[in-house]
């Protein structure tokens, strides 16, 4: 496990003592590590949080006996390394770049695919001109070595805190008659994404929320940025919380959709002001004004629309087109579970734990936990009997078929 001081701890899984503890960062620096481990054969992979505070992320592999550092991927490319022209200066040194959520495997090909945080300082761009690699990006790296099979930017100089920080569900599937290996991935940004994880090839690219930052993507996928972080600050979308974030999407080979957990009609005033970095201190630069009813202090006393919604959506992965939305009150920070029986179940900040059909998004129940649902549902079978769990509050609640 990680823990908010920079360290990774293995513990004895039978009595709970230390085996051994790995300083991945100091916390006096702002490192500290969230992410839950991925095991890939011999290796544990992780990396360090705390690109708000400036630091120069990275992502490693560790022996499991001993805690050792077998290998280490720059998610800051310094002199000398691919990617390092894309920063202007020594604005790498505090460039961010944080590892917040755990990647994925591809055992076949033996590659891990991760999700990389903001470059740092998170709203102003001005001293860190260039694309910033290797931040809001997917990297691709080999397991057994940590190198740099492709990356893909979803936000290039991101000036919105538009980490790329979401789950990159793989998939094989027939796309435009042939067989191929999928990646996608639905980003902070707004818009949902298909590329061949063998290669990194760009296949498709849709909003999947409203996006005025940026008119679309080119051929590539790159953005065609229009919005800025200005000093007087630019009302845009999505919201800094992004049209998702850290919570788990799902894919159904059944139904052959994706399921997003999304922020809908929600957008911020993004600001950037002048800052100069101080070790332990935060390094941002800016911040984002969440939309609320009402005026925005100033001279110009801008409104705002009124707050947004959360929803769970299915989108065809092939076209991109939305085939159902299921709308709640309240916004969700809640991770996607679908399962082989075409059932959907998510949660949200309302406090009810849901189960949707996965073809229509017609709710088939749903119970009253008493608290905001922040994590993923897991089913699992005991006896021969399934269950579906979810953590709510301070409690876990499971759900079973009627006897």
């Amino acid at each position: 496990m990680g823990t908010i001081d920079g360290n990774m701890v293995a513990l004895d899984a039978r009595d709970g003592h230390e085996v051994w503890n790995t300083r991945l960062g100091r916390p006096e620096a702002g490192y500290s590590v969230t992410v839950a481990p991925l095991v890939v054969k011999n290796k544990i992979i992780a990396g360090p949080a705390g690109g708000e505070y400036g630091i120069s992320g990275f992502l490693s592999a560790y022996d499991p006996e001993t805690g050792k550092e077998i290998w280490r991927f720059k998610t800051v490319p310094e002199p000398g390394e691919p990617g390092h022209e894309t920063w202007a200066g020594d604005s790498w040194k505090h460039g961010g770049g944080s590892i917040w959520t755990t990647g994925s495997y591809d055992p076949d090909l033996n590659v891990i695919y991760w999700g990389i945080g903001n470059p740092g300082p998170d709203w102003n761009g001005v001293g860190r001109e260039g694309d910033n690699l290797y931040t809001s990006s997917v990297i691709a790296l080999d397991a057994d070595t940590g190198k740099l099979k492709w990356h893909f930017q979803f936000t290039p100089h991101d000036e919105f805190d538009f980490d790329a920080t979401q789950v990159p569900v793989l998939a094989d599937m027939d796309w435009q008659g042939k067989p191929r290996k999928l990646l996608m991935f639905a980003n902070r940004n707004g818009f949902f994404y298909v590329l061949d994880r063998v290669t990194g090839e760009f296949l498709l690219g849709k909003p999947f929320e409203k996006v005025t930052w940026a008119t679309g993507l080119d051929a590539k996928g790159r953005p065609i940025q229009t919005g800025h972080s200005t000093p007087e600050g630019m009302n845009l979308y999505p919201n800094n919380q992004g049209a998702t974030n850290w919570y788990n999407p799902a894919f159904s080979p059944h139904t052959g959709l994706f399921y997003i957990p999304t922020w809908m009609e929600t957008s911020s005033v993004y600001t950037s002001r002048t800052e100069e970095y101080r070790e332990g201190n935060q390094f941002t630069a800016g911040g984002a004004t969440h939309d609320v009813p009402g005026l925005r202090p100033g001279p110009t006393n801008t409104r705002l629309p009124e707050a947004g919604y959360g929803a769970i959506q299915a989108v065809d992965p092939r076209t991109g087109a939305i085939k159902w939305k299921f709308k709640m009150t309240d916004v969700t920070d809640s991770g996607v579970l679908v399962t082989a029986s075409d059932v959907v179940f998510a949660g949200g900040r309302e406090g009810y734990f849901y189960a949707l059909d996965a073809r229509t998004g017609a709710m088939l129940w749903k119970s009253m936990v008493g608290g905001q649902v922040s994590a993923g549902p897991t089913t699992y079978a005991v006896d021969g009997k399934q269950y579906v769990s979810i953590p709510a509050g301070n409690a876990v609640f499971t759900f079973g078929l009627r006897e």
